[in-house]
């Protein structure tokens, strides 16, 4: 760890305005889940921490009206249990059970969540760290080093979005329910306060990896909003990992579904697990329209998801993987359409 300076605002607008005083090396926090462990391995390296908990009200959860809202501050582990969110979204309710264990769920907040770095362990033991042996060359963390899981183990990579410089997973659950709703978020910065669809929230790695986020300096997520839908009712996600209990994707699916009897009117699918940000899988939903569900054209759709793949040297399995953790995410969606 690193020395720092602490600050403890009560209002977002003033906590934006530490955050630009401070200037370089400025970081929120909130929950604190991740950016502890980043901290320990000298990947973050804050100068002044800007403690966002005690702002009053950021933390509220609404479902009335025409569109689900949570405040950044909101635990985790409320969004999951609330009723309405459990009852007309398990999509939702699903990603967070299985993004996390219950202490984590406690305590890291939805907002956080949106902006968690990759578990690459090049990017968590690569150049730079402290460890004995870390010299492993890693873009996120050196830009310009290069990228020693091309080439080298790369079972947990991305088969989707990457580029020359970088073919690191991005870890959420949560954004990649939040994707395939078509949700947004709200942040607040220097320059006031805008909205960023979810799926803009990210950036590809292309040839600048440490770029992760399209935030401006400062900026700090606000909210998430989901804009209602009937499909939220016929949805799932659905998560294979090495163990049941907590770990991370090698594979998942985020589905809701429109039909008209057995018929996809329309399907949303979003993929975690394999790609370099929260993937919307939009040619799998357009084969899947107009036509019947069965497990066919589950199956049809899944490998459509993954018809642009590119594997590395281990990493392979996960496009069928991938293939048939979406057929099989379908298929649980459509049975909840019909009950």
């Amino acid at each position: 760890m690193r020395p720092f300076t602490y600050a403890r605002p009560e209002s977002a607008a003033a906590a934006v305005r530490a955050f630009m005083a401070a200037g370089a090396g400025a970081h929120y926090i909130a929950g604190g889940t991740s950016l502890y462990d980043l901290m320990k391995l000298d990947i973050e390296k804050p100068q002044h921490l800007i403690d966002v908990t005690t702002i009053r009200g950021l933390d509220a959860i609404e479902t009335n009206g025409e569109r689900l809202r949570f405040e950044a501050l909101a635990p985790m582990s409320a969004v999951a249990t609330d009723k309405v969110v459990l009852r007309d979204y398990p999509i939702l309710a699903e990603a967070l059970w299985k993004a996390a264990s219950q202490q984590l769920r406690n305590m890291a907040t939805v907002g956080g969540n949106l902006l968690q770095r990759t578990r690459c362990l090049y990017f968590r033991n690569g150049a730079g760290g402290t460890s004995v042996g870390n010299t492993y060359p890693c873009n996120k963390r050196e830009p310009g080093s290069g990228c020693a899981a091309i080439g080298g183990l790369d079972r947990g990579q991305a088969v989707l979005g990457q580029s020359s410089s970088c073919t690191a997973v991005s870890p959420g659950d949560w954004p990649v329910a939040l994707v395939a709703l078509d949700a947004y978020v709200e942040v607040l910065g220097a320059g006031g306060s805008r909205a960023i669809p979810i799926a803009e929230l990210y950036r590809l790695p292309g040839s600048t990896p440490n770029l992760e986020f399209t935030l401006q300096p400062g900026e700090m997520i606000t909210a998430i909003v989901v804009p209602k839908t009937k499909a939220g009712r016929h949805s799932t996600y659905h998560k294979i990992r090495d163990r049941e209990s907590y770990a991370f994707a090698l594979a998942s699916a985020a589905v809701a579904l429109d039909m008209d009897g057995d018929t996809v009117t329309r399907a949303r699918i979003g993929l975690g697990g394999v790609a370099t940000k929260p993937w919307r899988a939009t040619a799998a939903e357009a084969l899947l329209a107009g036509k019947p569900l069965t497990p066919a054209t589950a199956l049809a759709a899944g490998h459509a998801a993954f018809a642009d793949a590119k594997a590395g040297q281990h990493n392979g399995f996960k496009i069928e993987l991938g293939a048939r953790t979406v057929a099989d995410a379908l298929t649980i969606a459509a049975a909840r359409n019909r009950s």
